[in-house]
């Protein structure tokens, strides 16, 4: 409450007001660095630069705020959730920090209106809001500390936007999301189990991994083979959303169309060299024709 009342008297003597009246109706609270909460709504299609070169956008308070946010939605539905196993809990936490709900999340708060992006960059960007929401939570993070930053999470998302224990029943199907992405995109991808022991109840544990085109795209465990795919398949689609990683797995589908065409040009090339000689024998003189040669001799 008193710090509310700092809030709203510093914000009556600040240059900048309106900048930051309107982070104060979304935060609750006002920012000490302006500068990172302009960053994190500035996608990367924005060509601003440093006086040393470096791009200025929104992907390393992106990078930052995914691990800041698994963490908050991990203690919170870890403490919500007594006694739950740890497949449960990881799917929920899925439901929650997946693209579709936190791309939700940020036009709820009014995010959608902020972010700055070039005009050849498409504003119906599946990634665009989802990722300018992780990199406000990174730019919170850093501006104000981790205990300032679950609080934000905790009081201006979960409680008027998510409701923990329908969110925990909605089924989503990560495996098939993935599997549809791959049809659309034409990509190749495979799931492989890679390990099952026992945990020490003596339940069944298994570990399973997906690939793209090769690649390494996740790896998920669970209490069944279908849980832990479910989870593997989350983590890819998680990838995913990451240009790098697209980029990794587009180089290696290109690649391996590459050798497969190189092998179909070079294959008829080899059946030609194959082709079985034909080689004309002699037939071999008879007793008749040595006769007949003798006598042409003499």
């Amino acid at each position: 409450m008193l710090r509310n009342l700092t809030d709203k008297i510093r914000l009556l003597f600040i240059k900048d007001r309106a900048s930051y009246l309107c982070f104060y109706e979304i935060l609750g609270f006002v920012p000490r660095d302006i500068s990172l909460y302009n960053q994190a709504l500035m996608h990367k299609s924005i060509t601003q630069r440093t006086d040393q070169g470096r791009p200025i956008n929104n992907e390393r308070l992106e990078f930052l705020g995914d691990a800041i946010l698994d963490a908050i939605v991990a203690d919170i539905v870890f403490k919500y959730f007594e006694g739950k196993r740890e497949g449960f809990l990881t799917n929920t936490r899925s439901k929650i920090v997946q693209r579709e709900t936190l791309n939700k999340l940020a036009v709820q708060i009014g995010l959608d209106k902020l972010i700055k992006y070039a005009a050849r960059s498409s504003s119906h960007n599946s990634y665009m809001y989802g990722n300018a929401f992780e990199a406000f939570i990174g730019a919170i993070y850093m501006d104000q500390g981790y205990a300032v930053c679950k609080r934000f999470v905790e009081e201006r998302i979960f409680t008027p936007f998510i409701d923990l224990e329908k969110l925990a029943r909605k089924e989503v199907n990560f495996k098939s999301k993935l599997i549809e992405w791959s049809q659309k995109n034409k990509y190749l991808i495979s799931f492989e189990l890679i390990e099952q022991c026992l945990d020490s109840e003596n339940n069944p544990i298994f570990r399973s991994e997906v690939l793209i085109e090769g690649v390494s795209a996740g790896t998920g465990t669970g209490y069944s083979k279908k849980e832990s795919q479910q989870n593997a398949a989350d983590m890819a689609l998680r990838k995913l959303k990451k240009s790098e990683f697209r980029a990794v797995i587009a180089e290696a589908k290109a690649l391996k169309e590459a050798t497969i065409q190189e092998a179909e040009t070079e294959k008829p090339l080899a059946e030609e060299t194959e082709q079985p000689i034909e080689v004309l024998q002699e037939t071999p003189p008879t007793e008749e024709t040595l006769n007949e040669t003798e006598e042409t001799k003499a």
